[in-house]
């Protein structure tokens, strides 16, 4: 099979979608796409599936039931500019190919990234590592003008020693987290969607947020039926303990002639899991 093309991606390639005040991410290259999952699937369940209809079912089905091989034979490289808190939390999803902008090579741009006033918040009361209710204006102004001192100040200093002679992979040390970087970020489509469930999801940090939602509209524009079925599964879906299934199943049993779905066999799925046995 020759290499995939699919002209919805060709139209957004090297295009720069901004994110965040001076950051980006851009799609500068692909592998493959619906048509090479399908046809890795059929290696294992042979040539019975031929139609875009019956293409956008196995995928379906391969995303439903978790078998993810098929989508790691598709992956995709971004070009990305982000602030190195949103770096770090980026890196830990350690399957990627990452380069990144090397400071012990290169002299640091100037470039620091300044949330809105509306994005500075207090600290949430429950969740330990998130944002609560909006700090207000106040509060927000001051903590925005003591950013930009401390951020000045800085870089003050990093051209200082920089200029004195000093190696560079000493000097960066005095530059803080709001610094932007860049890199090449490739990974295959499997763990991308499981990059983007997690990073859209409304505990994580509201900026990698702004990254995800533009990595999902780009990779949309690769395997737009395999991006369908996440958003309906994954994405969309709900995962329960045991504990919770127990509670709701014998509801749900009671009350299934009126639950109204999509279509006949999203309904016949529903009532095989609703007769399994915990």
């Amino acid at each position: 099979m020759a290499r995939t093309i699919v002209p919805e991606a060709e139209e957004v390639l090297d295009r720069t979608f901004p994110v965040l005040d001076k950051g980006f991410v851009r799609l500068v290259d692909y592998l493959g796409g619906d048509s090479r999952i399908v046809q890795a699937a059929r290696v294992s369940y042979g040539e019975g599936t031929k139609t875009i209809r019956e293409d956008k079912g196995l995928i379906d089905y391969l995303l439903r039931n978790e078998h993810t091989s098929p989508f790691e034979m598709v992956s995709l490289t971004f070009h990305c500019k982000m602030p190195l808190f949103v770096a770090r939390q980026w890196i830990r999803h350690r399957t990627a190919k990452v380069n990144e902008i090397s400071g012990r090579y290169s002299i640091l741009k100037e470039e620091f990234y300044e949330p809105q006033p509306e994005q500075v918040c207090l600290q949430n009361k429950r969740n330990k590592q998130g944002r609560g209710e909006p700090a207000g204006a106040d509060l927000a102004q001051a903590f925005l003008n003591e950013l930009r001192e401390v951020q000045q100040k800085s870089y003050e200093s990093y051209q200082k020693l920089i200029d004195s002679g000093l190696a560079r992979e000493l000097c960066r040390m005095v530059l803080p987290l709001n610094l932007y970087t860049e890199w090449y970020w490739t990974m295959d489509l499997h763990n991308l969607l499981r990059f983007i469930k997690l990073r859209l999801h409304p505990h994580a940090q509201w900026e990698i947020r702004e990254y995800a939602r533009v990595i999902l509209d780009l990779t949309r524009r690769v395997a737009p039926m395999s991006c369908e079925s996440f958003e309906e599964h994954w994405q969309g879906g709900v995962r329960l303990s045991r504990s919770e299934w127990k509670a709701i199943q014998p509801h749900l049993r009671a009350m299934f002639d009126q639950i109204e779905l999509s279509d006949e066999k999203a309904r016949e799925r529903l009532r095989e899991k609703l007769s399994e046995s915990l």
